[in-house]
């Protein structure tokens, strides 16, 4: 299973907020999670998405065209791809886990 970090940034909207694209964006990953294909997180910046790689993929692709499709002529997509393949329960709760689990090592 594999993680990405992606944020699209559609350029030249005619205000600074962008709100209305990530909605948009954010249906299309309700609909694959429906399906049962992908996970996902919202986060102030960026969204987090786990899954089997290739269909991470078709949705960063999917995502990346929403903005054109709503009347967007330029778009930037980042995109950081976290894929572990020695274990199979990597997964954001277990990441999130391992890292609580090491905290409570530190407190006294």
């Amino acid at each position: 299973m594999a993680i990405i970090d992606v944020t699209v940034i559609p350029i030249g909207t005619d205000t600074p907020s962008v709100s209305r694209y990530v909605a948009d964006i954010q249906r299309i990953l309700a609909n694959w999670a429906e399906e049962g294909k992908i996970t996902y997180e919202l986060t102030p910046m960026s969204t987090l998405i786990e899954g089997e790689l290739p269909a991470l993929l078709e949705v960063v692709q999917e995502m990346h065209e929403s903005p054109f499709k709503n009347g967007i002529e330029r778009v930037a997509t980042n995109i950081r791809i976290d894929d572990r393949r020695d274990r199979n329960n990597h997964s954001m709760k277990n990441k999130l886990a391992s890292v609580k689990q090491q905290l409570m090592k530190l407190e006294p």
